[in-house]
């Protein structure tokens, strides 16, 4: 998934919505500026997986509507495996790891640890279902992406129930 095809995908929903730029900076509260949003939307900046979250709540779309439409990547985010709960994530590698991945596995980890109130700063346990958004938004297939943070270094232990 390129970044190209999310930013124009941001667009063609707020558009749909009838909304300017301003008007969703309005409707959120000066959470979104216009200036930042516009970035989003021309690709000058990378959008967090919490920031599209709020964006479609914002908009009132389920968050897999914000992401680009690819006829090669079929990903459902409502499916659920309960016999594959998630993944370790080995944080020291995410830190040390400088690709586009990582920043996006990083910035959804740092809320992921906000949110639990765990600090330890080794490792972090994702769920099946972060996974999954994970893997939409850096456009890989999700009943693959295990073997992605694999090749990538990130994969500190296995399937945690």
């Amino acid at each position: 998934m390129s970044g190209v095809s999310v930013g124009e995908r941001l667009r063609a929903i707020r558009r749909q919505q009838g909304m300017s730029l301003h008007d969703v900076e309005n409707k959120s509260g000066l959470e979104f500026k216009a200036s930042v949003l516009g970035a989003y939307e021309r690709c000058e900046r990378a959008i967090s997986v919490p920031r599209m979250l709020r964006l479609a709540e914002i908009y009132g779309v389920r968050p897999d509507q914000l992401l680009p439409r690819d006829a090669e990547i079929t990903i459902d985010l409502t499916e659920s495996d309960d016999g594959d709960t998630g993944f370790t994530i080995d944080l020291i590698a995410l830190r040390a790891l400088g690709t586009p991945d990582a920043g996006v596995i990083a910035r959804y980890a740092s809320t992921i640890e906000l949110q639990r109130q765990d600090f330890n700063g080794q490792v972090l346990t994702i769920r099946h279902d972060d996974m999954r958004v994970l893997a939409a938004v850096l456009g890989r297939p999700a009943d693959d992406f295990g073997n992605h943070l694999t090749q990538l270094g990130l994969r500190a232990g296995a399937s945690i129930a």
